[in-house]
């Protein structure tokens, strides 16, 4: 499979750790250039830089929050101005649910009205917000990669992660919208959805038994992990992916 990324330049949000970090790395492998952004961990985007160009890619650093327009503005200005465009985008960066959502203890109506504004607001306005300022050097390469990372918890729900499964859902419509929007000029928008995968926080905020309940329910008989979910990311946003647009597609194991 020849993905042609060799030069391209691949921004990955929230790529400090995580499925981030390791679709950053793969995109490195394929020599792209990979820009690194992170909210407050600056240590953590230095470790996936490092890993980075040790895979063979470029990297830059780069600080970049959802919930604020001017520093994803920012963010890739900075990226553009360094190496010239973008031509993939990977929209990862999110606004965690809260440890009530993430294990489906919170119940509907106890969720704050802040929290679930604080939510849609940055998982739906600042994928909106990055894709809009992306764009238009996609539109002048003639060329471009669009991949939202959702979560299967957009269809399939959990009790109690009213709000955080809801933000998800809105990526779908939204890129089925970019798909038809942009196909014709050669940007392809898809959305990747993972199950519940082996990410450091996951290990941290999931209990263990919720954890093994999953993996015995898995068919695969095991969790996804965060390569799993970047090595699909990385077809997705080369040019291996001749006409794949406008799908949603599931890494859970077959869960």
């Amino acid at each position: 499979m020849n993905t042609e990324l060799k030069n391209q330049v691949a921004l990955v949000t929230g790529s400090s750790s995580g499925i981030g970090r390791a679709v950053a790395v793969a995109f490195a492998q394929e020599n792209a250039k990979v820009a690194i952004t992170y909210k407050s961990n600056a240590k953590e985007a230095e470790i996936t830089a490092d890993m980075v160009r040790s895979a063979g890619g470029e990297a830059f650093i780069v600080r970049y929050d959802l919930n604020d327009e001017e520093s994803i503005k920012s963010a890739i200005s900075a990226v553009a101005s360094h190496w010239g465009t973008i031509h993939i985008l990977v929209n990862n960066a999110v606004q965690w649910a809260s440890r009530g959502e993430a294990t489906g203890a919170s119940l509907f109506e106890d969720t704050p009205s802040d929290q679930w504004k604080t939510m849609i607001r940055s998982s739906v306005e600042g994928a909106y917000y990055t894709i809009q300022q992306v764009v238009p050097y996609m539109r002048k390469n003639h060329w471009g990669r669009i991949i939202n990372v959702s979560s299967t918890l957009a269809e399939d729900g959990l009790s109690g992660s009213g709000s955080y499964s809801a933000a998800k859902a809105a990526l779908h419509g939204l890129s089925r919208s970019m798909a038809v929007e942009l196909g014709r000029v050669g940007i392809h928008t898809n959305v990747v959805m993972p199950g519940m995968t082996l990410t450091e926080r996951a290990e941290q905020v999931i209990p263990k038994g919720i954890r093994q309940q999953v993996e015995d329910q898995t068919p695969t008989g095991r969790l996804s992990k965060p390569e799993d979910v970047a090595s699909l990311i990385v077809y997705l946003g080369s040019n291996a992916n001749g006409h794949v647009n406008g799908e949603i597609i599931r890494v859970s194991g077959g869960l």
